[in-house]
């Protein structure tokens, strides 16, 4: 396992920046109406996808040196023309005058994400009771409905939310999967590789097929599909201490660092 310093938290800050701009892409293929659009400034992804979008942030920046003040003021500008909150996630491994840079400009700490990851050094499929497979082109609207299906017991199923996993589903360079007991679609995940990072996503399980190993089977799965193609080393998020990150770690992940999202105008 490499050690956790600048060049390593690049790759994966990166990587998921990357899976971002190709969600962007698919939503200004998909519904051009939003103005999602993206750009790099400072080394780092731009991400804009509708002023409330979970998407609409920056990953990466401190990561290729401290920005410049007319660089802050560009990506700032990039947002407040598109009335957004200004949102961005950083690595602890950034430049360290990102905290007195940002402190200063009126940001405040907003969320935090424990970013795991695991080597896939001779990483095989393992012997699993729950069949999983990688949807078809087809499949793309009943991955969606059965992902946004998945949460719903925590957000309110809604239209939109089956579109924006539509949009998931459309991005390019993502692989989708389902796991499926007794024939059936119980179950979705996501895969995005970048640079040899392959980032885990879209996990979600309809409520009355939990706890039947439906979720490990995917992870299990997507975890050799990365290996196979080329991929040595995956990442997952989740929020400190949940329970996703006890899974993960039961699972072989380590807790790689823990990173800190930091906000102006937003509301939340």
């Amino acid at each position: 396992m490499q050690v956790t310093d600048l060049a390593f938290s690049r790759r994966l800050e990166l990587a998921e920046g990357r899976a971002g701009s190709r969600f962007v892409e698919a939503r200004a293929r998909c519904e051009p109406g939003v103005g999602s659009v993206w750009t790099e400034i400072a080394g780092a992804y731009i991400l804009y996808d509708g002023p409330r979008s979970p998407v609409t942030q920056t990953f990466g920046l401190g990561l290729s040196g401290l920005p410049s003040t007319e660089e802050m003021q560009r990506i700032e500008a990039f947002f407040e023309d598109r009335d957004a909150p200004v949102l961005h996630e950083v690595s602890p491994i950034a430049d360290p005058g990102m905290l007195a840079l940002l402190s200063g400009r009126g940001y405040s700490p907003v969320e935090l994400t424990t970013i795991l990851v695991q080597s896939l050094a001779g990483r095989a499929n393992a012997e699993s009771g729950v069949a999983v497979r990688e949807a078809r082109t087809e499949e793309r609207e009943e991955w969606a409905r059965t992902a946004a299906a998945g949460w719903a017991d925590t957000i309110e199923l809604t239209d939109s939310m089956v579109g924006l996993m539509q949009v998931v589903g459309d991005a390019e360079d993502l692989r989708i999967y389902f796991a499926e007991i007794e024939g059936r679609p119980v179950a979705t995940g996501a895969l995005a590789m970048h640079n040899g990072v392959a980032l885990l996503a879209g996990g979600a399980t309809l409520p009355e097929w939990r706890r039947r190993g439906a979720q490990r089977a995917l992870l299990e799965h997507r975890l050799a599909c990365a290996a196979a193609l080329g991929c040595d080393l995956a990442m997952m998020g989740a929020a400190p201490g949940s329970a996703s990150q006890r899974n993960a770690e039961r699972q072989g992940f380590r807790i790689a660092y823990t990173r800190i999202k930091w906000g102006r105008g937003a509301t939340n």
